[in-house]
């Protein structure tokens, strides 16, 4: 068997003090995310952590940095690699509707995503990771990532 992990993307997106989150339902569970989803075919990382980011906030994410790749295996064995970028969300489209899989987006403080944290509503350690990254300012430049035809 070949091993395939699943590669995804989160956007870390902070403004006026206040984080954006995605509040989605796994397995009956009320969970907080950062905007992420797995990359499609023939997309960009970049391309693919602005897509879900508008698709699950319907705000336009502008990528400033890559804070990091990321390797998590969940309980059941899948292995994630996440590469998460921070940057600017520049307009908000109230037309848009969010993702089926998104119950709301909301901009959380620090002290709602550590009460978060304590309560273990998040969808993965990657989530408090990222943040962490943030707020440690890592950030490594977007052309580290290549895209070779």
């Amino acid at each position: 068997m070949i091993w395939k992990p699943r590669l995804t993307v989160a956007a870390v997106i902070e403004r006026d003090m206040h984080f954006l989150m995605v509040e989605e339902t796994i397995a009956g569970t009320s969970t907080l995310n950062q905007p992420a989803g797995h990359v499609e075919e023939g997309e960009s990382l970049v391309e693919a952590v602005i897509r879900e980011t508008l698709e699950e906030t319907a705000w336009t994410f502008q990528p400033e940095y890559l804070l990091g790749i990321y390797r998590w295996v969940h309980d059941n064995g899948d292995t994630f690699i996440r590469a998460s970028f921070s940057g600017i969300v520049t307009d908000f489209n109230d037309q848009l509707t969010l993702d089926p899989d998104i119950d709301a987006a909301k901009w959380l403080s620090m002290d709602d995503l550590l009460q978060a944290e304590q309560q273990q509503r998040f969808r993965s350690p990657l989530v408090m990771r990222c943040i962490s990254d943030y707020q440690q300012g890592k950030c490594f430049p977007l052309d580290l990532l290549q895209d070779v035809d």
